[in-house]
């Protein structure tokens, strides 16, 4: 069938939206009418070949749509259906079996080898072959055709165009406070940067009833939203060092800290913010090679007890997760919302220029 979708066909060149070939569903296979898609960073690291995913591809990991067809085999959705996807795992290794898909043996040729599990692609243009199933979907486009796995069916009084967040960006952020750290009651929470990653877990840190939730951003508006999400404090790194602001407030330090800037120099900063035996998860992707060597004091580590822990998608296994994210929102207690401005697909590059000009938190496509 002919879809409409935004292509990368060069590293760090705009998007080109063009109409493609999507083959039919096989056997173990959906296809998703999509109905709103989340601009994630990870979309752009591909896209400007930081990871090295084949070109031309169509990107897109966080959507969300109706089902309109499915292959033979699949047993747990049906035409009609509301579905948020999520990233692509095998559903039969260790970690799978363990639901820790995060951490499945195939995790990386299923998510950034441009194709389907057997090799072939799903998408094609005049002229070639284009890469698919992007984090199992790809879906910066009408249309996607994902394996069964990596389609978690919601409630169908979701406003479904606002929910594909749900399936990256928004589980990784509230999933490593709800279920990586599963934050106590009454605890505190240290988090470095305030973009979407970052505001999701302030949301999860108010769903889990932490008493003191810091949030660390630059950004004006970014630090105004996350003490209107429920945060209590929110520090500007420009008005001093990271661990003095943080023992201002609480001079023990913080239970738990989440960096999601993957920046050397804030993860080491923050060890200073800690108290004993706190836990310091690590979820964002390093931008150079500076960041992605981390030297730690072994004798500070030792005299602190502390936990470092790096965090895949918040640990969480999206067929549990994202339809309780679902109940939450639309029991008011998780509004994710927020965070969102939506534009037309047509308009990809000017929503990421928006993004990265700090005018949007998180884009969602809307083909």
């Amino acid at each position: 069938m002919k879809i409409t979708a935004a292509v990368a066909r060069a590293a760090a060149q705009p998007f080109s939206v063009e109409t493609l070939e999507l083959d039919a569903p096989r056997a173990d296979e959906v296809l998703v009418r999509i109905a709103g898609a989340g601009v994630c960073h990870t979309d752009l690291v591909a896209r400007d070949q930081a990871l090295p995913v084949p070109l031309p591809i169509v990107l897109g990991h966080e959507g969300a749509g109706v089902v309109e067809a499915v292959g033979a085999e699949v047993r747990e959705l049906a035409p009609g259906d509301h579905a948020v996807l999520s990233f692509a795992s095998c559903g039969h290794c260790h970690d799978c079996g363990r639901h820790a898909p995060g951490y499945c043996a195939e995790f990386f040729p299923r998510n950034f080898g441009g194709a389907r599990p057997d090799g072939s692609s799903a998408l094609a243009a005049t002229g070639g072959r284009v890469a698919s199933n992007f984090f199992g979907q790809s879906s910066f486009a009408s249309h996607a055709l994902v394996q069964a796995r990596n389609a978690i069916k919601v409630r169908g009084d979701a406003p479904l165009d606002l929910l594909g967040p749900l399936g990256c960006g928004v589980q990784t952020g509230a999933g490593s406070i709800m279920q990586a750290f599963a934050c106590r009651a009454g605890s505190s929470v240290l988090v470095t940067g305030g973009g979407s990653v970052g505001l999701s877990a302030v949301l999860g840190a108010v769903v889990q009833g932490c008493a003191t939730i810091i949030v660390l951003e630059p950004n004006a508006a970014r630090r105004d939203m996350a003490l209107a999400l429920g945060a209590t404090h929110a520090l500007d790194p420009a008005a001093g060092e990271l661990p003095a602001q943080v023992r201002a407030i609480l001079p023990r330090g913080v239970d738990y800290v989440l960096d999601t800037t993957g920046r050397a120099d804030v993860i080491l900063a923050s060890v200073g913010a800690v108290a004993p035996l706190a836990t310091l998860g690590i979820v964002g992707v390093p931008a150079s090679a500076a960041d992605a060597t981390l030297g730690f004091d072994v004798i500070a580590l030792l005299g602190l007890g502390l936990t470092v822990k790096g965090i895949t998608e918040g640990d969480v296994d999206p067929a549990r997760f994202i339809p309780r994210l679902v109940d939450l929102f639309m029991a008011g207690r998780f509004p994710f919302e927020r965070l969102v401005t939506r534009y037309p697909l047509a308009e990809i590059n000017r929503a990421i220029e928006d993004q990265h000009r700090g005018l949007c938190i998180k884009p969602v496509l809307v083909p």
